[in-house]
């Protein structure tokens, strides 16, 4: 397929999963949601799942189709050669409720993992599949509003702390102390759903309870899970995740701060809107507070018992108006770009990138016309010029 321009309007596709919010997305994307449907991810990639489309002089065309047809005209010939697809997934989130725990494998792991499945030859869209692809899923997210997330596990004197100020997990210290972190993880992730509830329900009932009065924050993970069961009535059957809120740092970022999270590393959004880059995969370990899949020996296999310290990236600035937020990764970089009246920004493509206003509007090569929760594709060897009357802010995905 043979395209007359480099720069054209991208759509993306919607997911309504239960954990979206109302009104963030339907905002953005300046669509009506009088129905209360929740408003999750907005897709732009070429993902098979859900491709973008180009909107171009020949009509819509599905990203993914341009790339099967032309890959190094899409991609460019290095990217074409070395990834053989577009390597990257972006997505803007609305995170009303937390997600999952969860867990990304490495590229050699699943790899690994991959093939095992095609050759007990369970299919690619089954429920109870862990690995859909090939690829690893490092992540990069840069908050457009405060952001809340559990990532890595704390300090062992931290756990060590929690473990002996919270009455309910008395019992586990000992073991902890003379096993180690990844045997404690283990025994509370494997524990028989009767001894969970035996052992947590005075502490969700006191959680609850602490928050209704007012004596948790945010930052305690009390506040969190009281959250999780005090919208419903408490039945006792309590979910296994609820230890992963007490083991994991409980991190808050703000807009325009951005956290990475690469392999092994466990973790859950919790609360709040962001721009999420990560590569175009969809491989996850989840070992809790979900409908979907749950595999907790797989999760533990592929997780890194480490303590970390969480790295809130406040990112670079390269240009006047633009951040860059470093990626130990290939497969992506992301960029923030914030205009002001009569600002300008301009840029080529050395590969495939993709361009999505959050706030307020642009002119792209004084003939495109962007409004907010509009994107742009530009193909390899554009130039683009974005000029704005007003304040704008936008993200930029691209292959570094």
């Amino acid at each position: 397929m043979q395209l007359k321009e480099k720069v054209y309007k991208l759509k993306g596709k919607v997911f309504h999963y239960a954990w979206g919010g109302y009104a963030f997305l339907p905002a953005l994307l300046g669509e009506d949601n009088s129905r209360l449907a929740p408003y999750a991810e907005y897709w732009l990639g070429a993902h098979a799942l859900a491709p973008s489309e180009l909107q171009t002089e020949q009509g819509a065309v599905p990203l993914s189709r341009l790339i099967a047809e032309d890959a190094v005209a899409a991609l460019s010939q290095e990217v074409a050669d070395r990834f053989g697809e577009l390597p990257y997934l972006f997505k803007v989130q609305d995170v009303k409720d937390i997600l999952s725990i969860q867990v990304h494998p490495s590229k050699q792991e699943a790899e690994k993992g991959f093939d095992r499945e095609e050759a007990l030859g369970i299919p690619r869209d089954a429920a109870h599949r862990n690995y859909k692809d090939r690829n690893h899923k490092p992540e990069m997210m840069v908050a457009l509003s405060e952001f809340w997330l559990l990532h890595g596990f704390l300090p062992l004197a931290a756990i060590e702390k929690v473990l002996d100020e919270t009455p309910e997990f008395n019992v586990l210290l000992p073991y902890f102390r003379k096993e180690g972190l990844q045997a404690l993880y283990r025994l509370v992730m494997e524990m028989p759903q009767l001894d969970i509830n035996f052992l947590l329900e005075d502490l969700v009932k006191r959680e609850i309870r602490r928050k209704r009065e007012g004596e948790l924050t945010k930052e305690m993970p009390g506040w969190w899970v009281a959250r999780l069961f005090e919208t419903a009535p408490f039945t006792g059957e309590i979910d296994r995740a609820v230890f992963s809120i007490y083991l994991f740092n409980i991190v808050k970022v703000n807009p325009g701060e951005g956290v990475f999270q690469g392999a092994g590393i466990p973790h859950a959004y919790m609360e709040g809107q962001t721009m999420e880059l990560m590569a175009n995969s969809d491989n996850v370990l989840r070992g809790g507070l979900t409908p979907k899949h749950i595999d907790v020996p797989e999760l533990l296999k592929q997780t890194s018992f480490q303590s970390i310290v969480p790295q809130i990236m406040k990112g670079e600035e390269r240009l006047p108006g633009e951040t860059l937020y470093p990626c130990p990764v290939a497969d992506f970089g992301m960029a923030r770009i914030r205009l002001t009246g009569g600002g300008q920004y301009s840029g080529q493509a050395a590969s495939f990138e993709i361009i999505i206003v959050t706030e307020g509007g642009v002119l792209v090569n004084n003939s495109l016309v962007l409004k907010r929760g509009e994107a742009v594709a530009v193909l390899p060897g554009g130039e683009y010029t974005i000029d704005a009357s007003g304040h704008a802010l936008l993200f930029k995905a691209f292959i570094p």
